[in-house]
């Protein structure tokens, strides 16, 4: 037994292309584990948990992810602890803030919108270096029959089609506030093709690939393959439409959360 417990919000960010999500998970390196190894190294103990606000994927990048520290016996230190994680941390990994919570804060129910980008672009092949952060579509790509399709999913509907493999206890009914492709102004590089594009969609929750299937449909309007009619279907309950194309997961990032 512990003498007293100790909790605390962490705010992250890091690169996803070499981890297979956040969850720790047996013989593959995810950053959860990553960061566990760091706070056990550093603490030097592990009577300490780690519960994140949300799990992303293999491959999904997060610029804020929320991650709530449970410390047991003993508090972090007042001064310098923050520098000497970050310090300990693999260099894909990057702590922002640590802020000392009461034990009725819940990380998992704070959110109160998760606003995802998905970066791509098309017509050509990137520069090797732009892979881990965006996704390069060979075709050429209809971006205003896009625009005018990724629209359609803000608001409150029934996203049973964009939900993976849902049960028929799966609750599938959300709401977006926000769905838009715009050009990308955000994150740059030298290395980036001219002209690259986000898809930019933001509620408060998400079923596990819904923001992939969803671009995933995009793209299959993007090339033709499916027009605005079809993207209204999907909408339509009872639709009976499976979705194939689940977008990959490079071009994705966790880029805030609002609590």
């Amino acid at each position: 037994m512990f003498d007293k417990r100790y909790y605390y919000l962490l705010k992250i960010q890091y690169l996803g292309f070499r981890f297979h999500g956040w969850q720790e998970q047996p013989d593959v390196l995810t950053v959860e584990r990553m960061m566990k190894r760091t706070f056990a190294y550093v603490l030097q103990h592990k009577n300490f948990k780690l519960l994140a606000s949300g799990r992303t994927d293999a491959k999904v990048s997060a610029n804020a992810l929320y991650v709530e520290l449970f410390l047991n016996d003993a508090p972090l230190p007042e001064e310098g602890f923050l520098e000497l994680l970050n310090t300990n941390l693999p260099q894909d990994i990057r702590c922002l803030s640590i802020t000392e919570v009461d034990k009725q804060f819940n990380v998992m129910d704070a959110p109160k919108e998760k606003e995802y980008l998905y970066l791509f672009s098309h017509g050509q092949k990137n520069h090797p270096f732009a892979a881990p952060y965006m996704v390069a579509i060979a075709q050429d790509l209809d971006i205003p029959l896009m625009q005018e399709a990724a629209q359609l999913f803000e608001g409150t509907h029934d996203f049973r089609t964009y939900a993976y493999k849902p049960n028929p206890e799966t609750k599938t009914i959300g709401t977006i506030t926000t769905s838009e492709i715009v050009l990308n102004e955000l994150y740059t590089a030298n290395f980036f093709p001219e002209a690259s594009y986000i898809f930019r969609v933001s509620g408060k929750g998400f079923k596990r690939h819904q923001i992939r299937l969803m671009m995933g449909a995009l793209f299959d309007v993007g090339t033709h393959k499916f027009d605005i009619d079809f993207i209204k279907k999907t909408l339509v309950p009872d639709n009976g439409i499976k979705l194939e194309h689940i977008a990959q997961a490079s071009g994705l990032i966790l880029h805030e959360v609002t609590l």
